[in-house]
């Protein structure tokens, strides 16, 4: 596949290879944005960080709320310090309108009540629009990662392999589905970054047996804590004034099952809400958890 130059985004540090409409039998086509740090050359061998909401990470001036994680400036900086070791970030871009089902986890959905599930695939608006546009396809949206992105990016670039060169982060639903990842395909996945975690999976918490499933889900899919990393975090305004009483039970599970701060962080950060420019302020924590040396 041979990159088309980004036309819109840009970046301050580093450089972007940009993909249009990468490919997929498992999804939509979508575009794929991988960032390289600067200095990137082939004779070394860098670790890999998958993202979700690609367009969202490095350049305001394209994002629908001018807001961006700053993901080039604070990953060249660690790299450039040698906080963390080198690494780049492969960043996949979301439909607007597939998001919510791309980035649903879809086993503990289907372990929910059918009438539920119906009424969330009828009933479920965001912005007067449908939430789910299609059927649940959060296990596609992994093939497609695992099965066709992955495969590309060690191919193309040079990367180390193995689950302690391979992470995935995202926030949101994007923290969602990397926990899903990570247990999952615990055998390709060394750590997993969950910024504010969108426990509800909705947006009503009230009669919501969304967290539960979940919850339920992690006590019996939990990878190893002897060979992975969990980083949560969450703020307290805005939507992530839900997440707490959530985040505390899934710590309970997490401690049950043998995580420790060597391998499992939970950071709250009080007057944060549920935004890029929150995300962006404290990304430097989970890279260095995740890709310190």
């Amino acid at each position: 596949m041979v990159p088309i130059r980004a036309q819109q985004m840009a970046v301050s540090s580093g450089s972007l290879r940009h993909y249009d409409n990468f490919a997929s039998k498992y999804i939509q086509p979508r575009a794929v944005d991988v960032w390289l740090p600067d200095g990137y050359w082939e004779n070394e061998k860098y670790a890999v960080l998958y993202m979700h909401d690609g367009q969202m990470l490095f350049d305001a001036s394209v994002t629908w709320n001018q807001q961006e994680w700053n993901v080039d400036e604070t990953a060249a900086r660690l790299i450039r310090e040698k906080t963390t070791r080198p690494f780049i970030v492969v960043a996949i871009s979301k439909i607007g309108s597939l998001r919510h089902s791309d980035l649903f986890p879809q086993k503990p959905f289907e372990t929910l009540a059918k009438k539920f599930q119906d009424s969330l695939y009828q009933n479920g608006i965001k912005n007067g629009k449908p939430l789910f546009a299609i059927p649940v396809n959060s296990d596609n949206y992994l093939k497609f990662i695992i099965k066709e992105l992955k495969p590309f990016v060690e191919h193309t670039f040079s990367v180390k392999t193995g689950k302690e060169n391979t992470f995935i982060m995202g926030s949101s639903m994007g923290g969602l589905i990397s926990l899903y990842a990570i247990c999952e395909y615990p055998d390709i996945f060394g750590g997993a970054g969950c910024l504010s975690t969108h426990w509800p999976g909705i947006f009503l918490t009230k009669d919501n047996p969304i967290p539960q499933a979940f919850l339920n889900y992690l006590k019996q899919n939990l990878p190893s804590p002897m060979t992975h990393k969990l980083y949560f975090d969450y703020g307290d305004q805005t939507l992530d004034a839900m997440y707490e009483p959530f985040q505390k039970e899934a710590d309970a599970i997490l401690m049950a099952k043998g995580y420790a701060p060597k391998n499992w962080i939970t950071k709250s950060f009080p007057g944060e809400d549920h935004s890029e420019k929150a995300w962006a302020k404290r990304l430097e924590i989970p890279l260095v958890f995740l890709l310190g040396k």
